[in-house]
């Protein structure tokens, strides 16, 4: 409703997006985090781990299952983290600033994975996996984006009402 008591069209839709934006980043990072402890999780991302200049480091100091499971912890404590908006807004902004981090990270392995592009093809050409599959995380760092700004804005709020009383 605007200061008149009208309904605004688009505004129950929006909330119903933001709901989904937050709560969907928080689903993904839970479920795909848990999924991080499994054999299967961790053969998939070696190659992307490896190829990494960021992370390629870590299969020289853990096994290719420990190194899958420390980024599943991290990617679980996010979500928890980004999960707590209503709670602990500050709380929420650092689990979105940390996903941020880890999306520009992940986003760089489109520059450094080989067979990101289709053969044949190139630039702009994503390869279904890996390309494709690392693409989708564009969106995830938008949504991560949203919700760090949303929160803080959201602690700010709070702390000025805080100051007051």
């Amino acid at each position: 409703m605007d200061a008149d008591n009208h309904v605004v069209p688009g505004h129950t839709l929006e909330n119903i997006g933001a709901a989904v934006i937050r709560y969907g980043l928080v689903a993904v990072l839970l479920w795909v985090g848990l999924l991080k402890f499994t054999a299967f999780e961790a053969e998939a991302i070696q190659g992307l781990v490896a190829n990494s200049p960021f992370m390629s480091w870590a299969y020289s100091v853990m096994s290719v299952r420990g190194f899958s499971a420390v980024i599943g912890s991290i990617e679980i404590l996010l979500g928890v983290l980004i999960a707590l908006r209503l709670v602990a807004p500050r709380l929420s902004a650092f689990g979105s600033i940390g996903a941020i981090i880890m999306f520009v990270t992940t986003l760089s392995f489109l520059l450094t994975t080989p067979g990101v592009w289709q053969p044949g093809y190139g630039f702009p050409s994503l390869s279904p996996m890996p390309g494709q599959f690392i693409a989708k995380d564009l969106l995830f760092l938008g949504a991560a984006l949203w919700t760090a700004g949303e929160a803080l804005r959201a602690s700010a709020r709070n702390d000025s009402v805080g100051s007051r009383g």
